[in-house]
């Protein structure tokens, strides 16, 4: 997959996030097991994937909005840097959230 095709969603998690995916799709899905490899209680584990649901939606959802669908076709046109595009759409986030 081309760095371009990465979706926006993916690139806004946190390297934790990242790695709770990996451990999840490691240990096929089982909220027991995540739980004994982080040494936590499955409510715990259970939250955590909560919120990195909702993380995803959101951003998902941001995603779809034309002007960030804009920047990222300044990107792959090369007209903008993908770090400035990155920096563009965070600040885009950040903007829309604090006026819902």
């Amino acid at each position: 997959m081309d760095k371009n095709e990465v979706p926006n969603w993916l690139l806004s998690l946190e390297k934790e996030d990242i790695e709770f995916i990996k451990n999840f799709v490691i240990n096929s899905g089982s909220l027991k097991e995540i739980a004994k490899y982080y040494q936590v209680s499955y409510p715990t584990v259970r939250l955590r994937l909560d919120k990195l649901i909702q993380k995803i939606e959101v951003n998902d959802s941001i995603e779809s909005e034309e002007f960030i669908g804009f920047i990222k076709k300044l990107s792959i046109d090369d007209r903008i840097s993908l770090e400035d595009a990155k920096l563009i759409i965070d600040k885009y986030k950040k903007e829309v959230r604090i006026s819902e």
